[in-house]
């Protein structure tokens, strides 16, 4: 792994979710972690500090939404940008960005996600 490449984590709770992301992930030149739930996503992320994580929302064990919470609650990794990514409606978008405990994720994709969509908002986030 070189220093100079981005880690992203991705978390879902489905392997062929996280298997699709990695490897589009990789294809594109950034290392990658995975996770299949929040609190795997949560223990990943205070161990590696990823470049950014993209997030499921509906998982088993626990979910999304409270591994969101603790992510950006967090001094250890409230600077890691989250991307949502979920097969939940445009009503928990709307949600989740009115939300007055916890800032807006930096992006927020539905899922089947638009891959290129999603790669620009990743190289957007992590050009700095």
């Amino acid at each position: 792994m070189t220093d100079d490449k981005k880690t992203i984590l991705v978390v879902d709770d489905e392997e062929d979710v996280r298997v699709y992301f990695t490897t589009l992930f990789q294809d594109n030149g950034y290392d990658t972690i995975a996770a299949s739930d929040g609190a795997e996503a949560q223990k990943a992320a205070h161990e590696h500090k990823p470049d950014l994580i993209t997030l499921d929302i509906t998982m088993p064990e626990e979910s999304g939404l409270r591994a969101y919470r603790n992510l950006v609650e967090n001094e250890a990794t409230r600077d890691i940008p989250i991307i949502i990514i979920t097969g939940i409606s445009i009503e928990f978008k709307k949600f989740i960005h009115r939300g007055k405990q916890v800032p807006p994720p930096a992006g927020y994709f539905e899922k089947p996600v638009e891959t290129k969509d999603l790669i620009a908002k990743v190289e957007e986030l992590l050009a700095g």
